[in-house]
């Protein structure tokens, strides 16, 4: 397969080497130095593009892909305020689009074990709750794509929790995300449940990114000749 790297920092450099391990070609690398080399004419040989950038970039990104009928990767996140018009131009275009907040399957798995968990912990009104995530001093989005997606799914599940806050609290229906930006912090994501007599904690803590890395070739390889809207649900079958 060919595929496109949008994006070449310690991330990017990561994918290649898997992609290249797992026997594909990688034609077209564009990074901040280059970004006038996206262009339908560059990606017209071009299978899929995996696309790790900034928010300030992704969403011109996508959309060169997709008028180039490239399916596309995104492990970009804090772009999701545009989330809609993403989807709507990937249908217009009649291309593809893979959109994970994470790419690691013990990630995925973690949020399954999240949904389960505050499903349960609905029915108990005298546990609060709350999430800690850290990560690196280099990410520059705050909460990260991870704890959106968790706190979205406890609040659809606990229904006493209305609407995620960062760092603040101001009112028992807001569940308090604390972000932290520490060293070199591949990602941490703790979820606490409090009450007067004990506390319940699950946790998840990546050790390296060649677990988000693999997670993106995976779904690279899925998507090729594929057109919609797809997620690791998809990948997984979970």
């Amino acid at each position: 397969m060919n595929i496109a790297l949008i994006g070449y920092g310690k991330m990017g450099k990561e994918i290649e080497t898997i992609v290249r391990e797992r026997g594909h070609e990688i034609p077209l690398i564009i990074d901040i130095s280059n970004p006038h080399d996206l262009t339908q004419e560059n990606l017209k040989n071009i299978d899929v593009a995996i696309e790790f950038t900034v928010p300030t970039t992704a969403y011109n990104n996508y959309i060169q892909c997709f008028k180039a009928q490239v399916p596309v990767v995104s492990g970009t996140t804090g772009w999701l305020n545009q989330y809609d018009e993403i989807i709507n131009e990937c249908k217009t275009h009649s291309a593809g689009f893979f959109y994970a907040s994470n790419f690691s399957l013990g990630v995925n798995i973690f949020f399954e074990i999240n949904k389960k968990l505050a499903k349960l912990m609905n029915s108990f009104p005298e546990y609060d709750v709350a999430m800690e995530e850290v990560h690196h001093t280099q990410k520059l989005d705050a909460p990260s794509g991870t704890a959106i997606t968790l706190a979205q799914d406890i609040i659809q599940e606990v229904k006493r929790k209305k609407h995620w806050t960062l760092q603040e609290f101001s009112d028992e229906s807001d569940f308090q995300i604390v972000a932290k930006r520490l060293g070199k912090v591949h990602g941490t994501h703790t979820i606490t449940y409090d009450s007067e007599v004990d506390s319940i904690e699950i946790s998840h803590t990546a050790k390296s990114r060649k677990g988000f890395a693999l997670g993106a070739v995976l779904a690279a390889e899925f998507m090729k000749d594929k057109k919609g809207i797809y997620g690791m649900k998809d990948l997984l079958g979970i």
